[in-house]
Parts: structure tokens; C-alpha cells; sequence
């Protein structure tokens, strides 16, 4: 079995506020792929090293489009 994010992958998506203006926070992907031009497109398995995540989790980066603040947040991966 391997273990996958429920974000990634779209069997899930979470809903959260902003904690500064309260306002819904929208998900703007793993944090792994704001690094550089290229870590999009590297293997997870180098990315996943330095997101600061346990191995079980995938690091999201949530952004408030009404005061513009940012949020990381660890999301579980789940057996499939």
C-alpha cells in the first residue's frame, strides 16, 4: 500500500480560516513547488525531505485572498 495525500489527489479538500481576517483560506499546493523554478518537476522523494513534514504528511501552503496571508499546514496521507 502506498500512502497518499488526500489533497493531491482530490479525494478530499479542507476548509479553513483564515487566522488573521477570518476570511476562507484557498489551497495553493504543496510548499515543495514555491522553492525554485524547477522543484515542481523533481521526484517527490527528494522534495519530501525538506518541506519539513513527517513522512506521513504533505505540507500545503493555504493563502487568503482578502489580506493575503499565508498558512502552512500538514496534511495526513492516507493507505490506498
Amino acid at each position: 500500500m502506498d500512502l497518499v495525500c488526500p489533497v493531491c489527489n482530490c479525494m478530499a479538500s479542507y476548509l479553513i480560516s483564515c487566522p488573521d481576517c477570518g476570511g476562507p483560506m484557498e489551497d495553493s499546493g504543496v510548499v515543495q513547488d514555491f522553492y525554485d523554478d524547477y522543484s515542481p518537476y523533481l521526484d517527490r522523494s527528494i522534495t519530501d525531505k525538506v518541506d519539513g513534514a513527517a513522512e506521513d504528511e504533505c505540507m500545503h501552503l493555504f493563502y487568503c485572498p482578502s489580506c493575503d496571508s499565508k498558512q502552512r499546514l500538514p496534511i495526513k496521507r492516507v493507505k490506498i
